[in-house]
């Protein structure tokens, strides 16, 4: 505990007052609206301050998040020890350069698809109603409609645990489905270089408001989720599996199966950590018991339970 509170007391010496705070909920961060708090939140506004936050954690020697905007995460009720890095609004630059699209790792994916439509580039429809940032996605290989980041991913810029900037190809970058070599090596996403074609505005657009469309009438949008809570099984749609067991609508506590979407499941008010896991878990013992499938979670958990 001193090394934390002497690894805080150093961060309030280079961050202004508001980009660090204290017991800060996790439920104001997660799209899912659930998760207790951090030891301490903090919000740098360059990618000078970041990196000066993560030498002074690995200083410290204390355990240390790295966080985008909160989807596609479940945060356990007793919240995350240590050190929380956001960033999230302040990172989310866009700039083009030919077929190029420079991401900072806070732009929301929404903006940047549209970025690149209006810009007359194709290749990012498909990620237009991908709920979250870019670097969140760029963390977890995101797709939606037969498409994935890593088809369209050029260069990621990011910061090692030993607080240097570091370079990863779309290759050393090791994409796989819903997972990155940032899964494992912890590294701080900042910057993602997008490599795409030259196409026909209208018909880009189209397609984005299409999908959009599809989005926001099969989705549960109304409800906070972290978006698709089950990989795809092989051979399968996770949603369907759990339609046909007949579980749409299955509740614990303030968590449900969507009566929308049985692909997602929601905070309808007041869920806890707790109630997702364990209609998790219901939901992957019916549907195995039912299909002799097995789900498992998209949804990456973090924090004490």
């Amino acid at each position: 505990m001193q090394k934390l509170n002497e690894c805080i007391a150093k961060l309030k010496q280079i961050l202004p007052e508001d980009s660090v705070l204290i017991d800060e909920p996790m439920s104001k961060h997660t799209t899912f609206q659930i998760g207790g708090p951090a030891d301490c939140f903090v919000m740098p506004s360059t990618v000078e301050e970041a990196i000066a936050v993560i030498k002074i954690v690995k200083e410290y020697d204390v355990p240390l998040t790295m966080l985008g905007n909160g989807s596609n995460l479940l945060v356990m009720d007793k919240g995350i020890r240590g050190i929380v890095v956001n960033l999230n609004e302040r990172f989310a630059k866009i700039t083009r350069d030919g077929n190029f699209i420079k991401a900072q790792c806070g732009a929301l994916m929404v903006d940047v698809s549209k970025f690149a439509g209006e810009a007359s580039l194709t290749g990012l429809e498909f990620a237009v109603g991908i709920p979250g940032s870019i670097g969140g996605c760029i963390f977890m290989n995101a797709g939606a409609y037969d498409g994935e980041i890593k088809n369209v991913v050029h260069r990621v810029s990011a910061i090692d645990k030993e607080g240097n900037l570091v370079y990863y190809t779309n290759e050393e970058a090791q994409f796989s489905y819903r997972h990155s070599i940032f899964q494992d090596n912890d590294n701080l996403i900042l910057e993602v270089e997008l490599e795409l074609q030259e196409g026909n505005q209208d018909e880009i657009l189209a397609k984005m408001a299409d999908l959009t469309n599809r989005r926001e009438t099969k989705q549960p949008l109304e409800y906070p989720s972290a978006g698709s809570t089950f990989k795809r099984p092989p051979g399968y749609f996770a949603g369907t599996l759990i339609d046909q067991t007949g579980l749409k609508g299955l509740t614990v506590g303030g968590a449900q199966v969507s009566k929308k979407h049985a692909g997602f499941v929601v905070n309808i008010g007041g869920a806890t950590a707790q109630d997702v896991l364990d209609l998790i878990k219901e939901v992957q013992d019916r549907v195995y018991k039912a299909h002799g499938v097995k789900l498992y979670p998209e949804v990456k958990m973090i924090g004490e339970q």
